[in-house]
């Protein structure tokens, strides 16, 4: 709306110094401003109450039905004005005059306005389809690398444990659901930490006694939104880089806190000696690709490093949902 009286304010300039009308330039300043503001403005408060009823309608004629009511408003707040004005400051024989510039004029500004809305409504919805289809990708290129320890696990219980094979692959059957999924985009912390637990769950029957979890996330509303299998990837480097190359396996760490406005949740795990980190020197594909659709679903860089000889931690920086943590 601010944006509509500056832009009306600067067309009353233009009137005037383009000598739209005569006498004193700043009573003739005052009465354009006041004729424009008026017309602006309630051009725009009748295009917000019909946005509604437009919405069926397509482009073009949701675009002509606007430039048609914005001439009306331009036609109805003319006469009004000069009926209010025009007797004591103009003869009679310049109404018709008056209403039919005032139209000309109104034509042409709300063609120009209605175009550029249309041209950024358009590069709005471009830039969202864009950004959805680049976390669609992302999404998508996240296939767990554990798939064949998983399967050879499997293949292992299936004579010894049946039941426990059966729930291993229950487990893997809903991870690579929400992987393939094109539903939501974002899902809950509720739903992503059962989705980790259940990761974790595969990996602890492959590893066993070597992998031990500790979770610290009770501060952390539930209903929290992040991208699905957003802690999957990270839960995988913390055990192919930390925990595999231990001997005596070690203690992953998934803690999370609120400071302001924001939660913060970190993955932190054990390194192996210097001499022997060869594996953590790897790719850092699952790290960029949860940066990246961070990025993509909240803006920002919402991923941060903290490393020592001893340990590797990764934190995220999440918006709290509207109301706040519960």
């Amino acid at each position: 709306m601010f944006g509509i009286v500056i832009i009306a304010q600067l067309l009353a300039f233009v009137l005037v110094l383009g000598g739209a009308g005569s006498g004193d330039a700043w009573t003739n300043l005052s009465l354009v401003s006041l004729f424009v503001q008026w017309v602006a403005l309630t051009g725009a408060a009748l295009l917000c109450g019909v946005r509604r009823w437009l919405v069926p309608h397509g482009n073009l004629r949701a675009a002509l039905i606007s430039y048609g009511l914005l001439l009306i408003v331009t036609l109805a707040i003319s006469e009004a004005a000069y009926r209010l004005v025009g007797p004591v400051a103009a003869p009679a024989e310049w109404h018709l005059d008056f209403v039919l510039r005032n139209l000309l004029i109104s034509a042409i500004v709300s063609a120009l306005v209605l175009r550029y809305f249309y041209v950024q409504f358009q590069w709005k919805r471009n830039i969202e389809a864009e950004t959805r289809s680049r976390f669609e990708a992302l999404q998508a290129r996240i296939r767990p690398h554990f798939l064949f320890n998983s399967m050879n696990t499997i293949a292992s219980l299936t004579r010894s444990d049946p039941a426990l094979a059966e729930q291993m692959i229950e487990d893997l059957a809903d991870l690579f659901r929400v992987t393939l999924s094109e539903g939501r985009r974002l899902v809950s912390l509720d739903d992503e930490l059962l989705h980790a637990q259940r990761y974790l769950n595969i990996e602890r029957m492959r590893l066993e006694e070597r992998l031990r979890v500790e979770w610290s996330v009770e501060s952390l509303p539930r209903e929290l939104p992040l991208p699905a299998l957003t802690l999957q990837p990270l839960l995988e480097n913390a055990i192919y880089h930390g925990i595999e190359p231990l001997a005596g396996g070690g203690t992953i760490r998934i803690m999370g806190r609120l400071e302001g406005n924001e939660a913060w949740l970190s993955i932190s795990n054990p390194r192996p000696p210097s001499g022997s980190r060869l594996r953590s020197q790897g790719t850092r594909t699952a790290l960029e690709n949860v940066r990246q659709r961070l990025q993509a679903a909240f803006g920002g860089d919402r991923v941060t490093v903290d490393e020592t000889p001893d340990s590797y931690a990764v934190h995220l920086r999440l918006p709290l949902p509207r109301g706040g943590a519960t």
